[in-house]
C-alpha cells in the first residue's frame, strides 16, 4: 500500500531538506527587505517630487524675494530646497567678499553641482540592493529546485518501486523554491527600474532648477554691476 504525502505548500516546506529550506528562508528574508525599502523609497521619491512642485511655484511666483526665500530654508533642507539653499549662501557669501562676478557664479553653479550630486546619492540609496535580489533571487531559488530534485532522484534510487507518487513530493517542494524566489526577483526588478527612473527625473528637473537658478544670479550681478 502506497502511502499518501499532504501535498500543501506548508506541508511540502516543512517537509524540506534543511539546505532547501535555508534557501527558501533566505528568499523570504530578501523579500521582506525588498518590499520595505520598496514603501520607504517610494514615500521618499513622492515627496521630493512634491517638494519640488511646491517649491518652483514658490520660486517663480513674481513677488518672491530670493532672499526672504532663502530666510525660510533650513540649512540641512534636502531636495531642491537644499539645492537653492546651498547656491544663494555661497551667493551671498562670495557677494560680501566683493568677489568678481565670474567667480561668483563659479561657486555658486559648484556649490549647487555638490548639492545635486548628495541628493543623487540620497535618491539612489539601497536600489542597487534591489537589483541585487532582481538578479541573484530567480538562481537561488533554481539552486534549491535542483538540490531537491537531487534528492529526490536519489532516494528514488534506493527504492524497489519507482512511481511518480513516490518522487512528486520531493520534486514539488524543491519548485516551491524556484516560486520563491521569482516572488522575491519581480517586485524587486520592478521597482528598481521604477525609481531609478524616478530618481534620474528628479536629478534631471534638479540641473534645470540650477541652470534656471544661476541665470537669475547671473541677471543680477550684471545689473549691479552696470550701475
Amino acid at each position: 500500500m502506497e502511502t499518501t504525502h499532504n501535498l500543501s505548500p506548508w506541508s511540502l516546506i516543512a517537509e524540506a531538506s534543511l539546505l532547501v529550506q535555508l534557501v527558501m528562508l533566505t528568499l523570504v528574508l530578501a523579500s521582506l527587505i525588498s518590499w520595505f525599502l520598496i514603501i520607504q523609497r517610494s514615500s521618499l521619491m513622492g515627496a521630493a517630487r512634491r517638494s519640488l512642485t511646491d517649491f518652483q511655484q514658490r520660486f517663480r511666483s513674481k513677488d518672491t524675494d530670493l532672499a526672504q526665500l532663502y530666510q525660510q530654508q533650513q540649512a540641512d533642507g534636502s531636495g531642491i530646497e537644499g539645492i537653492f539653499h546651498a547656491g544663494y549662501q555661497e551667493f551671498a557669501h562670495l557677494q560680501q567678499q566683493n568677489s568678481e562676478p565670474d567667480a561668483v557664479m563659479e561657486g555658486v553653479q559648484m556649490a549647487m553641482r555638490v548639492a545635486i550630486a548628495e541628493e543623487e546619492e540620497r535618491l539612489e540609496k539601497n536600489l542597487p540592493f534591489l537589483a541585487t535580489v532582481g538578479s541573484v533571487s530567480p538562481y537561488i531559488g533554481l539552486f534549491g529546485t535542483v538540490w531537491g530534485i537531487m534528492n529526490s532522484f536519489i532516494g528514488l534510487s534506493q527504492t524497489e518501486q519507482a512511481t511518480l507518487a513516490a518522487v512528486a513530493p520531493g520534486i514539488a517542494e524543491a519548485l516551491i523554491a524556484t516560486a520563491i524566489g521569482l516572488f522575491a526577483a519581480i517586485p524587486a526588478v520592478i521597482a528598481y527600474n521604477r525609481f531609478a527612473a524616478r530618481s534620474a527625473g528628479l536629478i534631471n528637473r534638479y540641473y534645470s532648477f540650477a541652470e534656471e537658478f544661476s541665470t537669475i544670479l547671473h541677471r543680477r550681478l550684471h545689473n549691479r554691476a552696470g550701475h
